[in-house]
């Protein structure tokens, strides 16, 4: 009787066994690491502030009789814009104010944020005759308040002259009023904000008191020399 040879059981489960581990192993071989690519984070960018240049003052600083694009603190702007600095300028004049009266409005203008201050006023006061110690108490008392309320604004006093109407001693006294002040308080002087404008006929309105356009650049001039060193 001839016996038939036949694979136990035991032999094909070993021979599948190797196969399936020759799989395995060679599906790992072809495997490569995948690379994750991270973004480096991004750097914060500092906070950069908006600083304020407030111009107070009267039809000089509002721009009497121009466009108000024309005004000294429009064409101040425009200039700190060209040079990129971060700062906004904001026109607070109003025609016909006197000392007395910037001093009454001034609580409600420093309820906003203020780094640079240009005080422009006393004109007014000189044309129409007011006392020289009302005029310089009323200075001092705003320079007083800008500087109790925003300690550390930067305080510019526009220095002003006015024709000898009223006699040699009341115009002189009344020029000596910045200086004086300026001095006192150490705060940035503009020695006469007119300066080569006041008196020149075609640099100044019809009533010969306001700057035309062109006078204005050179109101602008006077006041650039003593506040560019402090932008």
């Amino acid at each position: 009787m001839q016996l038939i040879k036949t694979y136990s059981p035991p032999a094909v489960g070993k021979l599948f066994a190797s196969l399936l581990l020759i799989t395995l192993f060679g599906c790992v071989e072809s495997v490569k690491p995948v690379e994750v690519k991270t973004k480096p984070p991004k750097k914060e960018q500092p906070e950069t502030k908006e600083k304020v240049i407030l111009c107070f003052g009267n039809s000089l600083t509002e721009g009497y009789g121009l466009k108000s694009e024309e005004s000294y603190p429009s064409l101040l702007q425009n200039r700190i814009d060209s040079l990129g600095l971060n700062y906004r300028v904001v026109n607070a004049g109003i025609s016909g104010e006197t000392t007395a009266g910037g001093r009454g409005r001034l609580g409600w203008i420093l309820k906003n944020k203020v780094d640079i201050f240009i005080l422009e006023l006393g004109a007014n006061d000189g044309l129409r005759g007011i006392p020289i110690e009302e005029t310089k108490r009323n200075l001092q008392s705003i320079i007083d308040t800008i500087q109790l309320k925003i300690p550390d604004a930067k305080i510019i006093l526009a220095g002003m002259q006015i024709p000898p109407n009223l006699g040699e001693n009341y115009t002189r006294e009344f020029k000596a009023i910045f200086p004086a002040l300026a001095e006192v308080n150490s705060v940035h002087l503009i020695p006469f904000l007119l300066q080569g404008v006041a008196g020149e006929t075609e640099l100044n309105q019809e009533d010969g008191i306001h700057p035309t356009s062109e006078g204005t650049k050179l109101v602008l001039d006077n006041l650039w020399i003593v506040l560019r060193s402090l932008l």
